[in-house]
């Protein structure tokens, strides 16, 4: 009988808060704003990751865009870009780019950003297996995934397979961001990279604003997968970190889709 083969040893090299945020298209300036209906009145999907300083984050908040405005699929291990839109040290800036927002243009006129709607807020780690990094989360809120989240792809629990991409190197296209708009690397962390295309050992090559990266479905059930339990916690309205930490307005963004998992 042959042996079975021995799990690879499990490193967590960050953990932390982590929140799931979408914002409606944009309108018009002289029309109502209208609720969402599902995902496509979505202009974007975001995963907000606040690292606790006591595991190594270097970074406070990384406001992140997913592309395909949704999680990719576990079950199909499928993979979807995104990049780093925001490094910031406090929450105001977080919120300040989540915001609502006016601006002109030139052949439509003053258009309308929506503020962002909150969709998840959980725990997540960032770990390592071999070669491999990982991110993982748990969802602490909503209590029970509703539509918001189905359409949206966010599982109770998941991880995903995390490879950062070396800005040197080409994308795909319709993929990657403007040169002008990439990553900007130290020479010692674009180091890490080794002539690669992609990265998969260090998480601080995610501390640039414009780093672009791959997640890949890999399953929902991170204690199985991985060995690590992520320990969330019961919250409610009244304890949820995403008004106390991130500090959104409950005035200024709905919470439904949070608390009920209900597009607003």
């Amino acid at each position: 009988m042959a042996e079975k083969k021995e799990r690879q040893r499990t490193e967590v090299v960050e953990h932390g808060n982590i929140w799931f945020i979408y914002r409606p298209k944009v309108r018009a300036e002289d029309e109502p704003e209208q609720d969402v209906d599902g995902i496509d009145d979505v202009e974007r999907f975001h995963m907000v990751l606040r690292p606790d300083a006591r595991s190594g984050g270097t970074a406070r908040f990384r406001l992140m865009t997913i592309g395909a405005k949704r999680l990719p699929d576990t079950g199909e291990h499928e993979r979807n870009w995104g990049f780093v839109d925001l490094v910031a040290k406090s929450a105001g800036q977080v919120t300040e780019a989540l915001g609502e927002d006016h601006y002109d243009t030139k052949t439509r006129g003053e258009r309308v950003r929506p503020a962002a709607r909150p969709a998840g807020e959980g725990v997540y780690v960032l770990a390592r297996t071999g070669s491999k990094m990982h991110l993982a989360y748990a969802l602490e809120l909503p209590d029970k995934p509703g539509p918001v989240q189905k359409q949206l792809n966010i599982e109770p629990e998941a991880s995903f397979a995390l490879s950062i991409k070396n800005p040197e190197k080409g994308s795909p296209r319709n993929t990657g961001l403007d040169s002008a708009e990439k990553a900007d690397y130290p020479d010692k962390l674009q180091d890490e990279f080794r002539d690669r295309r992609f990265a998969t050992e260090d998480p601080r090559l995610l501390d640039y604003e414009g780093a672009q990266f791959i997640l890949i479905g890999a399953g929902t059930d991170v204690k199985r997968d991985l060995g690590i339990d992520l320990e969330p916690e019961d919250e409610t309205e009244g304890t949820a970190d995403i008004f106390k930490q991130l500090r959104l307005s409950k005035g200024k963004h709905p919470i439904e889709p949070l608390l009920k998992g209900e597009w607003r």
